[in-house]
């Protein structure tokens, strides 16, 4: 404010007062879009360390437990170089449909001036600080499906891999000019996913099932009993990913506006319809509602809700959330017990299932009188609400090459980590835990 009037005082005519005065708002928008930014970023990251890290850490046995945060903590350190040196410039910088180029290399031309195809009012350094985030969170997920039997090394070559060869390619194609899928940037499909539905939870959810199934099951599974060693644990990873996932969806608006707060909104009625809908389903198949299928259902809410938390109104979010209770709860407990493959921590169940029924939903429940979208100047109509059907089948391609890339990606790159440094751990080192055999410490050493 002081730096206002300082202007308008400053200004000889009325001319120049006025335009003093645009100037002093347009930094001051540019100034709250910039700390709500920054804000967002922090709130990404907390999603993987220690939101995911203690949810993952305190579903898997007690031998397990800091291999399984040792996960989601070294892909902080893994992605965020594969993304300084060239991740940021293969997603966000102009190249072909299916990647970006070279542009932004080694973050080059990456400064605080702003970038108006992306964010347009803040420094682009901030964007791309912001978007690092998501890369580090996508890979942490797949963990959740070859926990207690990756060999670190496998773990850490994988993710490089993946990264570059699924993650940066469909990150490009969705939200990069000239993506295939971003017809609002000059690619060809016009695919809506505000925060990541096929970039994120379909390509991870994917990709976890092609690891479990190439990885096999456990020792001694399904026939023993493997419980989470600390539900405390897990219920203080999922609330930290609830309030993460504000960052995660209203942070997409790229803006502190009105749309942040639509998606704010959808984010959390979403998650609150499908932690209540997902305790209802087993309520009602086992006599009892567990804490545990409360924070499944929550995440699975917040997994389906992502790709349309900028497209929808708050009902329809809270349809999606119902939906995505009972479908991700029936692929946890039906399906992956009749196909018999072990996920270790459902990563395909919430992520793979859960994004898929959001991008279509998308499809169906987006409008305009949330998200005013234009091409050439005129709003148009979104999804099937604003009766636009055909953006259905524009959703479903975006889903059908998220599974494609990150199924045929995957299993490539598992064989090329399998012939360099092997990918399972042997019997031994399984039995005895993959804390001790893979970091020769433990998680919990109390002595008497």
């Amino acid at each position: 404010m002081t730096t206002m009037i300082a202007l308008l005082q400053a200004a000889p005519d009325l001319n120049a007062r006025l335009t003093a005065l645009e100037t002093a708002v347009k930094n001051a928008q540019s100034a709250g879009d910039n700390a709500w930014m920054l804000v967002s970023a922090a709130l990404v990251l907390l999603m993987t360390g220690p939101g995911l890290a203690l949810f993952y850490g305190g579903l898997v046995r007690r031998k397990n437990v800091l291999s399984t945060m040792m996960h989601s903590f070294i892909m902080m350190g893994i992605v965020t170089v594969l993304w300084a040196l060239v991740g940021y410039s293969l997603v966000f910088s102009q190249g072909v449909p299916f990647i970006g180029g070279l542009k932004y290399v080694f973050l080059n031309g990456v400064g605080t001036a702003p970038n108006p195809d992306y964010a347009g009012t803040v420094p682009q350094s901030t964007w791309m600080i912001y978007q690092l985030m998501f890369a580090i969170i996508t890979p942490a997920l797949i963990s959740g499906a070859y926990a207690e039997r990756i060999k670190f090394s496998a773990m850490a070559l994988f993710t490089v891999l993946w990264t570059l060869i699924v993650y940066f390619p469909m990150a490009h194609m969705v939200w990069g000019k000239g993506g295939l899928l971003n017809a609002y940037l000059g690619g060809s499909i016009r695919t809506f996913d505000f925060a990541g539905g096929t970039v994120v939870h379909i390509t991870s959810g994917v990709s976890a099932l092609v690891c479990a199934l190439y990885l096999g099951k456990r020792i001694g599974y399904p026939s023993e009993a493997m419980k989470p060693h600390s539900m405390v644990l897990s219920v203080i990873g999922a609330c930290l990913l609830w309030v993460g996932w504000f960052g995660f969806n209203a942070g997409s608006a790229a803006a502190a506006n009105g749309l942040a707060t639509s998606a704010f909104v959808a984010t959390h009625f979403a998650a609150a319809a499908a932690a209540l809908a997902w305790m209802g389903a087993e309520w009602m198949k086992s006599g009892k509602p567990s804490m545990l299928g409360g924070i499944s259902g929550a995440v699975a809410g917040l997994v389906a809700i992502t790709p349309g938390s900028g497209f929808v109104k708050p009902m329809p979010a809270l349809a999606i959330g119902v939906l995505a209770g009972v479908v991700c709860f029936l692929m946890v407990t039906t399906v992956k017990h009749l196909f018999g493959y072990d996920d270790t921590l459902d990563a395909f169940g919430v992520h793979g299932a859960g994004g898929t029924l959001g991008a279509l939903l998308t499809g169906v429940f987006a409008t305009n009188a949330i998200n005013d979208t234009q091409i050439n100047g005129k709003v148009i109509p979104l999804g099937l609400v604003d009766g636009n059907p055909g953006q259905i089948l524009n959703q479903a391609a975006g889903v059908l090459i998220a599974i494609v890339l990150a199924a045929v990606g995957t299993f490539v790159i598992l064989k090329i980590c399998d012939a360099l440094v092997g990918v399972r751990v042997d019997h031994d080192a399984e039995e005895l835990g993959l804390d001790l055999s893979q970091h020769g410490e433990e998680g919990y050493f109390l002595e008497a």
